[in-house]
């Protein structure tokens, strides 16, 4: 008894610690108008994305900022290519799948190849900008300054069941990884994005490998975002869910077959930083609900219930109609930490008919041991490393993995770094977070 009481002071502590970074978050993202002469190429990656991929296109397109949409049609068999065509897109038909690729990132390299804008900025089909949303990211990487921008959106649930579970599984990130929006960067390793949203400079990302680094990889944009910050880039997670709403999922069902299949991470979390996560979790949410339905709740139970409850708040404004779903996650969270798990357990490996090995996701060793990697784009040899901060050591769950992006690609040297794959894990995080109890 004595042990899980420390273990759980232990694990509320950490939360706690990653809640109040909260308090000195980056402003959330705002419409502007791009610099004269700026431009901003958007590239969506699709496959047997029909039902969707046309408002994506239709949005990408209202927007200003955008000076051409990209729809890379990865071999769909439901004529996405021509929904995308009438909706004004430039389809690019994808080829063959290599060996060792998945598909997004696959779909993704050959966009990055055909675009022209200056930047790049990549959109999963299911989501839809607003207009200013391409001037706003590039303004904040001007400002932050980041190299890599990312935005975190506003979700769209058609039930409250769907929403309950969607915001019991968002709290899990949250939990892990703090809100959106750090006023400085963590280490590498703790880094998260939005693959639902990115952008960087063509030329800087491309000079990079593009998303060579992370080809085998279901986890794309977290191995991304984790492989360029390893090597000195600035990476920016951004509140923007004024400007970006995302629809994930149809159904409950949905919710819980495809995003509760990408929330452990486990091609980019160690197996040890997977059980310190589930660990920390059951410890803070699953723990005190069992105790206070038993009747038996201690004082810790009830700070971390009132910290659960506090957290309802900034969860509200992460969806476009909050309803008594979001109210009643928290009485998901078990759900959440039982989906969570199954998922670390027996890692899903497949999407859209198509089956990834483990072998094609790079093997573990830190990115870039060997050899000097380029330096971000416009930053002088000296800075590659500013702004970098590295977060507290108190944590249970706070190493991933030794840096799997970065396999050998060519000759053995390091590849070099700057969907349509499994929704993305950290599409957002509530923001500002609740205070802690006490």
């Amino acid at each position: 008894m004595k042990l899980r009481t420390a273990a759980q002071g232990a694990a509320a502590a950490v939360v706690l610690a990653r809640l109040a970074r909260g308090r000195g978050m980056r402003p959330p993202l705002r419409a502007g108008v791009l610099p004269a002469g700026t431009t901003v190429s958007a590239v969506i990656p699709a496959r047997d994305e029909a039902a969707r991929i046309g408002p994506c296109v239709v949005a990408a397109r209202a927007d200003p900022g955008v000076s051409e949409v990209i729809v890379v049609d990865d071999e769909s068999a439901d004529g996405t290519a021509a929904v995308a065509a009438r909706a004004g897109a430039r389809v690019i038909p994808g080829r063959p799948l290599p060996p060792g690729w998945v598909g997004k990132q696959w779909a993704l390299q050959q966009g990055l190849e055909v675009a022209s804008g200056e930047y790049v900025l990549t959109l999963d089909a299911d989501a839809r900008p607003r207009p200013g949303l391409a001037a706003a990211l590039v303004t904040a990487a001007a400002q932050g300054p980041f190299d890599l921008v990312s935005a975190g959106p506003r979700f769209v649930c058609d039930s409250a069941a769907e929403q309950g579970l969607h915001a019991a599984m968002l709290a899990t990130l949250v939990y892990r990884f703090g809100p959106i929006g750090p006023a400085r960067q963590p280490r590498p390793g703790r880094v998260v994005v939005n693959g639902q949203c990115l952008l960087a400079r063509r030329a800087g990302l491309a000079a990079a490998g593009g998303f060579a680094p992370v080809r085998g990889y279901l986890t794309d944009d977290i191995a991304l975002a984790r492989d360029l910050a390893r090597r000195g880039w600035r990476i920016g997670f951004l509140d923007g869910r004024d400007l970006l709403d995302v629809d994930m999922h149809a159904s409950v069902a949905g919710v819980w077959r495809e995003w509760g299949r990408s929330l452990p991470m486990t091609d980019v979390t160690s197996p040890a930083s997977q059980a310190a996560d589930l660990a920390v979790l059951g410890l803070t949410t699953v723990l005190p609900l069992a105790r206070l339905a038993a009747g038996r709740p201690t004082a810790l139970d009830l700070g971390l219930l009132a910290t659960r409850v506090g957290l309802l708040g900034p969860l509200r404004g992460c969806y476009a109609s909050p309803g008594p779903g979001v109210y009643l996650s928290p009485l998901a969270d078990v759900a959440a930490l039982i989906r969570m798990t199954g998922g670390t357990i027996r890692p899903v490996r497949s999407w859209r008919g198509r089956r990834y090995p483990v072998s094609s996701a790079p093997s573990a060793g830190r990115a870039h041991r060997a050899g000097t990697a380029p330096e971000p784009p416009g930053r002088p040899a000296d800075e590659s490393g500013a702004g970098l901060a590295d977060e507290s050591g108190a944590g249970l769950a706070d190493e991933p993995p030794e840096g799997r992006p970065g396999a050998p690609s060519d000759g053995g040297r390091p590849a070099r770094p700057s969907r349509t794959a499994p929704r993305s894990v950290t599409s957002a995080h509530p923001s500002p977070p609740p205070r802690g109890p006490g």
